[in-house]
């Protein structure tokens, strides 16, 4: 079996909701429970930390592990979705599990994926537990798909929880409430473990404080220890934030690799995480903070948030899909230099699209186009639907193709924003 025939049968054989949407996803942890006692329970072998979230949570999870990697602890990382290689999902140091152990997995365990038809996350997450097992990583840190509760990541014992924020997105399998949600990503606290929220919403926040209170678990709110009131840019194209305690300047002039102006939620709850497991007894010091941050994206590899692409026009891409996400985009956009605006818009075939389309600016060139799954909105019902929001532009078949026609309007002091979905993005990258 070839990497390509390995990777071909996870996409094709197991379900993968990425891809597919409703009929992969499963409400249960069953299966998930079978795989873990088949291959022995690995993340019992290391130490983990849990992070949730609607919005943010790759990034928080790529900062934490970046800061333990500066501070000699070797480090797993299971995030998802892939945006070039599926490998990206499952990184020890930064370095994408091998081919070969990918391949050894999926032809060495035919026998169990036969018998338990597992999805594709339920599988990848096995694949992660036992890859960072066989590593010897002293920690890893584990992003749920979706949820919490009843995610598949969600059997491991951490020493901490995470969860960034709420919003409404996967709705039809979470809850079309807040609450609802936030029920459903409190599920990851764990008894007597200390939980990290991110942003403070009075809508939520009672659902996370009663689930720490029955679970005994100590609750630290990240907005409330630290605050970034403003951040501006350095000649070597990092964003400098000035991170404050109260009053006084916890962290001067930290540098971020990652030029989203969201970015300083996520550094806030990155940064109470770190609090919290330095006083579980990880030795962390402070210059393994800065020189964490500053190179999260080079020592983990990071992509799709507010990456550069190109310049003469200036082109961007994010993978903000939701209404939250999108927001914060969009504001970016608003405070970005140019002279005219394009963007090449996709999305999913089962997202809500007058939420996210409303907030789109109306003064921009549209390219409207769909990504390489069968999850893909088609392309001129997105057009149609985009026209009621008085967007205007025209649509395109794919997203090379799209991007192609954006460049030839551009003029070089233009910018080109590449957007609305995960998989637009991973089209692109």
């Amino acid at each position: 079996m070839t990497y390509e025939e390995a990777t071909t049968f996870l996409f094709g054989q197991l379900p993968m909701y990425q891809r597919q949407g409703k009929s992969a996803y499963k409400a249960d942890l069953h299966t998930t429970l079978l795989l873990d006692e088949y291959f022995g329970h690995p993340h019992g072998e290391y130490r983990t930390i849990h992070v949730a979230g609607t919005n943010g949570k790759g990034s928080v999870s790529h900062m934490i592990a970046s800061v333990l990697m500066q501070a000699g602890y070797k480090t797993g990382l299971y995030t998802s979705p892939h945006l070039k290689d599926f490998r990206e999902r499952i990184k020890v140091n930064g370095k994408p599990i091998p081919e070969s152990e990918v391949v050894s997995f999926v032809s060495g365990h035919k026998k169990i994926i036969d018998k338990l038809h597992p999805s594709f996350f339920e599988m990848t997450a096995a694949m992660a537990f036992e890859h960072f097992k066989n590593e010897k990583v002293d920690v890893a840190v584990i992003e749920t798909g979706m949820g919490g509760r009843l995610d598949s990541t969600n059997i491991i014992s951490p020493d901490l929880s995470v969860i960034t924020n709420i919003g409404l997105d996967h709705t039809q399998f979470l809850g079309n409430t807040k609450p609802l949600i936030a029920k459903e990503k409190a599920g990851i606290i764990k008894l007597e473990t200390p939980v990290v929220i991110g942003e403070t919403d009075d809508e939520t926040i009672d659902v996370f404080r009663d689930t720490a209170k029955e679970k005994n678990a100590p609750l630290i709110q990240a907005d409330k220890k630290y605050s970034i009131p403003f951040s501006t840019f350095s000649h070597d194209n990092k964003q400098i934030m000035q991170v404050y305690s109260g009053n006084d300047v916890a962290y001067k002039d930290l540098k971020v690799s990652l030029l989203g102006w969201y970015q300083r939620k996520n550094t806030i709850t990155a940064l109470s995480a770190l609090d919290v497991l330095k006083n579980a007894g990880y030795k962390i010091e402070k210059q393994h903070i800065y020189s964490g941050f500053e190179n999260v994206q080079e020592s983990t590899g990071l992509l799709g948030r507010w990456q550069t692409m190109g310049h003469n026009p200036r082109i961007i891409c994010d993978t903000g899909h939701n209404e939250a996400g999108v927001k914060e985009i969009v504001n970016q956009i608003k405070n970005t230099p140019y002279k005219n605006l394009h963007i090449v818009w996709g999305m999913v075939n089962d997202k809500d699209l007058d939420p996210v389309l409303s907030l789109l600016p109306d003064d921009a060139t549209y390219y409207f186009t769909r990504a390489s799954i069968p999850r893909s909105l088609d392309e001129k019902l997105l057009f149609t639907e985009a026209k009621k929001h008085n967007l205007q532009g025209s649509s395109f078949p794919d997203v090379n193709t799209a991007l192609e026609a954006s460049k030839k309007n551009a003029g070089p002091n233009d910018l080109i924003f590449i957007g609305g979905s995960t998989f637009i993005v991973a089209d692109i990258i």
